[in-house]
């Protein structure tokens, strides 16, 4: 009896064992300073001295917190897989760059996109892509410009926090009051940063095209005086030729006999 309890012991222990093994696989990993709790598909990296998207973050993630590190940019396939996600928070982070198509593999599910609190200076449509979650981008240095004034036209942003979307700085050629100023309240007035690039972009067409014409012109005068100096000292060098002499005819002969 002691013997058939001893294997069944003996055999108890390698099953669990077994299903220990098979568990640990059919598990998803967790990255490496986050918590992760499957139950509800939550990622929590918060406050880990982060300083990049970390690497293995399991494709059923639903809720990613990454707020509260030290991440500075965000590289094209930092979400590559994350179909599920829903609410992707990065804010109080030291980003300052997203990669082309940063944003763009974020699946359709996508309902709260928060970078605030952030060094973001610039953006554009083609970084965001098609993403319609609630945005957050208050508490950024921002450059206000045409490419900043399109993606706040093509975003869904979070109503309550428009207002934090101030203008540090802005192109040149803009009021300098726009310094200091809410982006939304800016174009609400009538400004319109696109424009103004236009204008410039014609500008600089417009003193392209005068260079261009003054440097044909001045070739053109160029050609003109070296052929008017050529064709003079061909013709100083024809009259500096002797004249070619008279040689005497037949009929010059006869009269000269009469």
């Amino acid at each position: 009896i002691r013997e058939a309890k001893g294997v069944d012991l003996h055999l108890w222990f390698h099953i669990s064992l077994l299903f220990s093994v098979l568990w640990g696989q059919a598990s998803p990993h967790c990255p490496d300073s986050c918590l992760c709790t499957w139950d509800t598909a939550t990622v929590q990296c918060s406050d880990a001295g982060l300083r990049e998207i970390p690497e293995g973050i399991p494709p059923e993630t639903v809720s990613l917190h990454l707020e509260r590190n030290y991440i500075r940019s965000i590289p094209e396939s930092a979400f590559v897989g994350l179909v599920h996600l829903r609410d992707l928070y990065l804010s109080h982070n030291r980003i300052d760059s997203l990669a082309s198509g940063a944003l763009r593999h974020l699946g359709p599910e996508l309902r709260l996109l928060d970078l605030s609190h952030n060094q973001l200076r610039q953006a554009n449509r083609e970084e965001f892509g098609s993403t319609r979650a609630n945005t957050r981008l208050y508490h950024n240095p921002w450059h206000c410009d045409c490419a900043l004034q399109e993606l706040m036209e093509s975003l869904n942003l979070e109503p309550e926090t428009v207002n934090g979307i101030v203008c540090e700085s802005s192109d040149p050629g803009s009021p300098g009051e726009h310094a200091g100023q809410p982006l939304v309240k800016l174009l609400g007035s009538g400004v319109n940063f696109c424009s103004l690039h236009r204008k410039t972009t014609d500008v600089a067409m417009l003193v392209t095209m005068f260079v261009w014409f003054f440097m044909v012109i001045v070739y053109v005068v160029y050609y003109v005086r070296q052929n008017q100096a050529e064709a003079r000292r061909h013709l100083e060098y024809l009259k500096s030729l002797p004249s070619p002499r008279k040689t005497p005819t037949e009929t010059d002969t006869l009269s000269t006999g009469f």
